[in-house]
């Protein structure tokens, strides 16, 4: 028999860890239908006829959130045969609060008591056989980072499934609360039957006032009137909302159990030492700049002193390939221009793309180190306050960070926020910061205009796009995205060194995400770009890109940008193929110019341009849509092309119109003058 399960817990008490313990390379990553918040399911190495799906990390089942979506529907509409909950030892309380929800449901049900470790080498006890009984379902003792206790929590697993145990008890309650869930109970209990929902689960979601089970049941007017006037006399014995009577109710349960099973003697030491770090990184007026002082080391590691050497390995693997393979076509008599599509066209576009790998895998390792040992947490905390003015939380400046890098693994990382609004928003905001994929343009504009004042022409470009995207998220707060964002509870989880193997595997599926969706693209838009630099209207090869198709859009596109001081079909030209890659407007520029030298090429942009409007050209490039990777991750997590058109449309609208505004007011300035 093939077994689903279900691996359920909340953030940061090791899911993914025990996940990739249990199904080491046998696991594939997608999204739960219809969503964006990411899918990872594998084979269970010790039984292969068992498939675990890791559910996003939540703290309840209550639909607040994608993720609690989620993993609400799947267990309540996918049937799992089983759930491993996994629960964060060194603080058993606050976890067991899912639990009791997750027994809720009736479906099978094994607690995997994780960082058993730390309990013991702090000399706190766990009695977990007495828990076990207190629960009614079993637990078994483990140390996912260390593979400790990982056969028996399968066995245990296998076990539970072939013989369906559900959980014994699922009846927590007493008082006005036990009176208000068996009376609606008994009145829910057919069309719970009816919808598919286990009674007590869709009873106690009624007491909480939880829209979505009230619809699914489909209950009478009459039938509401009556529940509604049960929780009122709940609340008003209690003195208490429903909401927090259910709470109560839940840890009042819980305080008992683990007065009876836990002896504490004090906190684990990964527990001291994290208060003590966090005095320094979570500080009032030291956090920002201490995490500010740490991304600006990983971006020099990662684009410089690791990231560069092997970039430029890698770029020069790519062209000795391509070089030999020129040759080979050569020798063959391969004709003229299937040789220039496969030269300048595949090799040239998927190869820049490619050089870029080294960087992508660096950053998302040193991401996961900081994302694993528990200081991303910290990140948000700290951040929160500034971006909440801005109508976004704090979860939502990691994303934005990491486009200052690359906006591909930028838009990725957005999947990691909790709500739909902030994720869009977030996706929508990245693109304004300056990628590094930008900075050959800074450059070569600089040269041109600016040689004196290098420094600070690009600290303005990036503190610009930075001002784009707060304002943008003013304007955007009160119209499109209307609302507030999500309240912001985050644990704050202890210090741990990452596991190696999860560093790894994390690493290797972000690598793999980005070769496939970044090079489907990029091999279709090279061919597409060689073709128009290649071929005029009648499908002639031409010899000049002046005469190209290329050429003549950027002709008939030019007197669109004639308001911000650049109407040269060259410069239109170079905007269109900086959507294949950034860098791709240099040498676009280069080409088109048959410039041999920089210094032919400042000469040749100085033609083009005048200073204020090559200062419109390069606000321009830093704001409009960013290139077509970027582009297809930002529909994957979108979910629709229609919304990735639309961010599009929305950023190339921002840069038209901050240009406009700086070339214009420029002018004026300088008639003045």
């Amino acid at each position: 028999m093939n077994y689903l399960l279900g691996l359920a817990g909340n953030q940061n008490c090791g899911k993914t860890t025990l996940f990739n313990c249990l199904t080491g390379s046998n696991q594939h990553v997608g999204n739960f239908p219809g969503v964006t918040v990411e899918k990872k399911e594998g084979r269970i190495q010790k039984y292969k006829t068992a498939t675990l799906v890791d559910l996003p990390g939540i703290y309840s089942l209550s639909p607040y959130t994608a993720e609690e979506v989620v993993t609400r529907d799947f267990l309540l509409k996918e049937h799992p045969d089983a759930i491993i909950n996994i629960v964060d030892a060194t603080n058993i309380e606050r976890n067991l609060y899912l639990s009791l929800q997750l027994m809720e449901l009736g479906i099978p049900m094994v607690i995997a008591l994780n960082m058993m470790d730390e309990v013991r080498a702090s000399g706190n006890v766990i009695e977990v056989k007495k828990l076990s009984e207190k629960l009614g379902i079993p637990v078994v003792p483990i140390s996912a980072s260390r593979n400790e206790g990982i056969s028996e929590l399968m066995d245990t697993v296998m076990r539970t499934v072939t013989f369906k145990k559900r959980p014994e008890r699922m009846d927590f309650c007493t008082g006005p609360v036990h009176t208000a869930i068996h009376s609606i109970a008994h009145i829910v209990e057919v069309p719970a039957k009816e919808a598919g929902y286990p009674v007590r689960f869709a009873a106690t979601k009624l007491v909480e006032g939880d829209q979505p089970m009230t619809a699914a049941l489909g209950l009478t007017e009459g039938q509401m009137h009556i529940i509604a006037h049960i929780v009122a006399e709940m609340e008003h014995e209690l003195g208490t909302d429903r909401e927090a009577a259910l709470a109560d109710m839940r840890y009042t349960y819980i305080e008992q159990v683990c007065a009876e099973c836990v002896i504490k003697h004090q906190e684990t030491r990964e527990q001291v030492r994290s208060e003590k770090i966090d005095r320094i990184l979570t500080h009032k007026f030291l956090g920002i700049p201490i995490f500010l002082g740490m991304m600006l080391i990983i971006f020099w590691l990662t684009f410089s002193v690791i990231g560069g050497p092997l970039q430029d390995l890698l770029e020069w693997g790519i062209q000795e390939i391509t070089n030999g393979f020129s040759h080979w076509m050569v020798e063959m008599h391969v004709s003229d221009w299937l040789r220039s599509l496969l030269i300048d066209g595949v090799c040239a576009g998927v190869g820049s793309v490619l050089s870029f790998l080294p960087l992508i895998v660096l950053l998302f390792f040193f991401l996961s180190l900081l994302e694993d040992s528990g200081y991303m947490a910290r990140v948000a905390f700290v951040m929160d306050k500034l971006l909440r003015k801005i109508g976004l939380s704090g979860r939502s400046f990691v994303p934005m960070l990491i486009g200052f890098g690359c906006s591909v693994p930028a838009i990725m990382a957005t999947r990691t926020l909790s709500s739909e609004r902030d994720r869009k928003m977030t996706i929508l905001l990245t693109p304004f910061m300056s990628c590094s994929a930008k900075l050959p343009i800074y450059g070569m504009i600089t040269a041109a205009f600016f040689p004196d004042h290098g420094a600070l022409v690009m600290i303005g470009l990036y503190v610009l796009g930075m001002v784009v995207a707060v304002l943008s998220g003013l304007l955007l707060k009160n119209t499109v995205f209307k609302g507030n964002p999500v309240p912001f509870v985050m644990e704050l989880p202890a210090y741990r060194l990452p596991a190696p193997r999860s560093v790894l595997l994390h690493m290797w599926e972000k690598a793999k995400d980005f070769i496939r969706k970044a090079f489907t693209i990029i091999f279709l838009a090279a061919i597409v770009v060689w073709f128009l630099q290649s071929f005029d209207w009648s499908l002639t090869m031409v010899t000049d890109s002046k005469n190209s198709i290329l050429a003549s859009i950027g002709l008939a596109i030019a007197p669109i940008f004639a308001p911000l001081g650049f109407n040269d079909w060259r410069a239109s030209a170079a905007l269109i193929t900086g959507l294949t890659a950034k860098e791709s407007v240099v040498s676009t520029l280069t080409i088109l110019n048959g410039a041999v030298s920089d210094a032919q090429l400042s000469a040749s942009l100085q033609s083009m341009f005048t200073p204020l409007s090559a200062l419109s050209f390069l606000v321009f490039t830093i704001l409009y849509m960013p290139c077509i990777a970027a582009f297809a991750a930002s529909k994957r997590e979108l979910g629709s092309v229609k919304s990735a058109l639309l961010t599009a449309l929305y950023q190339t609208g921002a840069a038209y119109v901050t240009a406009l505004i700086i070339y214009q007011i420029g002018s004026l300035l300088l008639h003045f003058i």
